[in-house]
């Protein structure tokens, strides 16, 4: 998983940064509405299973940004794992600042539809939005939650991909059940989630890469000139004497 960070002159980055502009312009010019209006009309006729409707809503609730905080500030307590915990207090609050306000750019409103399944246990969250844009608020594009949890997502799967390199995978289902709680829940349009994730993968790998953050257990490279790692060799292949 060494390609998910990447630094910000990388092809990977380049990418990245195009698809989510490509992204943002083409909603902003509404040529996803109608595509994204008979996506979210689909989901609005699926509501009303009571497991899924309280699933959905458990899904979509762990994605505020306090209780994301509150993990960060439980790792940077412990020592060996403050580095991880630093990294992910960054990316939180470079992620809700950022969708924050490409949603005053962008100024799409949330989806018309209400949701037709059972009634919330509490009321949902609010997404994020900007402090100095009017309107922020209420918008759509991005998906502020999905952002987070992709961000989470990718860091917590990167730091364990040398213990877990199968399992760690699994930490991707984050992302994806917030994405599909979203749109189940008429809070965003698909392309929200879609351009979210693009962010949060564009953030997590430059952010990640700058803050040197490494796997779990993986050892500091050695400095230029500085003796090599136990058990390296020597120059020319040769066994250090």
């Amino acid at each position: 998983m060494q390609e998910w960070l990447f630094d910000v002159r990388s092809r990977p980055f380049v990418l990245l940064a195009a698809a989510f502009a490509a992204a943002s312009l083409l909603v902003a010019s509404g040529a996803t509405a109608g595509a994204d209006a008979a996506v979210s009309s689909y989901f609005h006729g699926l509501a009303g299973n009571l497991a899924a409707d309280l699933f959905m809503e458990s899904v979509t609730e762990v994605g505020d940004v306090f209780y994301m905080l509150a993990f960060a500030v439980a790792l940077i307590i412990v020592r060996r794992t403050r580095r991880i915990g630093i990294v992910l207090m960054i990316l939180l609050v470079l992620s809700t600042l950022v969708t924050g306000y490409v949603k005053c750019g962008v100024d799409r409103d949330r989806p018309g539809l209400e949701f037709a399944g059972h009634p919330f246990v509490l009321d949902l969250s609010g997404d994020t939005f900007s402090l100095f844009c009017a309107g922020g608020l209420g918008a759509s594009y991005p998906s502020g939650h999905v952002g987070r949890a992709a961000v989470f997502g990718i860091v917590l799967a990167f730091v364990l991909s040398e213990r877990f390199p199968r399992g760690c995978y699994l930490l991707l289902l984050y992302p994806a059940l917030m994405a599909l709680s979203r749109i189940y829940l008429m809070e965003h349009y698909p392309m929200d989630v879609v351009g979210s994730g693009v962010l949060g993968a564009l953030l997590a790998g430059a952010v990640g890469k700058k803050t040197g953050l490494r796997p779990w257990g993986a050892r500091r490279p050695p400095a230029a000139g500085g003796p090599p790692a136990p058990g390296s060799t020597g120059p020319a292949g040769a066994a250090p004497g």
